[in-house]
């Protein structure tokens, strides 16, 4: 909330980042942010002392991870492409599992798998227009995708660096070039590839609770309970995957995401690493345990140690 205010103070109202003080010259005269006053400062670290004294935790959206994804894309690739029409409200009334078909369900696939890759926020996703994908091919044994996003809300004035997106043979369901290929054939039979990348359904003047109400849908087709998710779970799931799966470093994974390269706020990354609210990816009485079970063997090397 005091974050909404500071915008509101800051940008509609032309006040800046400025914290709100007395004129120096002019006495009764305030100037800056209200917002940014050292008493709404002090108030809020006492309202979260009292918070945490009365047992309240912040609580993040549950970060999604690749089981989940593997779940969605076979749920995807299962559902029978129909040639007829969409599906009307009697239909989706009658057997709400009909709330979308193969390629409504292939292109949220798509949003939720470049919002995990790309570490972008919903937001961010849904802006993609097809002018802003170029699939590239480097070399002849080489396919890859580019994206150069036209916002970011870390770059709102622009240089953005691009996303180059390469094919995963291995993991079919973490491969966005299939992903794209997919939604890019579908749209390609009723209409011509221009405009936004997702449909008007999930598009341009979609809000959070319309992505987050078919993304819940989507998390009851496969029986998981959707409440402790958010619009926030891919970003996190991403950060996520990309340093416990793929083995990336921390100054990888804030180049990618598009962090500061200084790393002025260390706590950011940390907080898309680690919450109470996450799946735990083993249990702890096996931390120590020389003869813990083995892990799913490596698509790289095959090896099963915890190590690898």
């Amino acid at each position: 909330m005091r974050a909404s205010m500071s915008h509101k103070f800051g940008r509609e109202y032309a006040l800046g980042t400025e914290p709100w003080k007395e004129h120096s010259t002019i006495p009764g005269r305030f100037t800056g942010n209200p917002s940014l006053s050292v008493t709404v400062s002090q108030y809020m670290i006492s309202l979260h002392r009292r918070k945490v004294r009365l047992g309240e935790v912040v609580t993040s959206a549950r970060a999604m991870d690749e089981p989940i994804m593997i779940r969605l894309w076979e749920f995807a690739c299962q559902t029978p492409q129909k040639d007829f029409g969409p599906t009307t409200r009697q239909q989706k009334a009658d057997d709400p599992t009909e709330w979308a078909g193969f390629n409504i369900r292939m292109m949220l696939y798509l949003l939720y798998l470049v919002s995990m890759t790309c570490l972008l926020r919903y937001d961010e996703a849904l802006r993609m227009t097809w002018a802003d994908v170029a699939f590239q091919n480097p070399r002849p044994t080489d396919f890859r995708v580019k994206l150069n996003l036209p916002f970011r809300k870390t770059h709102q004035y622009g240089d953005i660096a691009p996303f180059y997106l390469y094919g995963q043979p291995n993991r079919p369901w973490m491969c966005l070039v299939t992903a794209f290929a997919i939604w890019w054939n579908s749209r390609q039979k009723v209409q011509n590839l221009d405009g936004f990348v997702f449909r008007k359904k999930i598009g341009t003047d979609s809000t959070s609770q319309s992505f987050l109400e078919c993304f819940r849908n989507n998390l009851l087709d496969i029986g998981i309970d959707p409440r402790p998710y958010g619009t926030h779970s891919f970003r996190r799931g991403g950060c996520q995957y990309l340093h416990i799966v793929l083995k990336w470093s921390f100054r990888q994974i804030c180049n990618w995401g598009g962090w500061a390269d200084d790393c002025d706020n260390p706590g950011t990354i940390f907080k898309y690493l680690l919450s109470w609210n996450d799946s735990p990816d083993r249990d702890r009485e096996n931390y120590m345990n020389p003869a813990r079970p083995l892990t799913d063997p490596c698509r790289a090397c095959g090896r099963t140690c915890h190590c690898a």
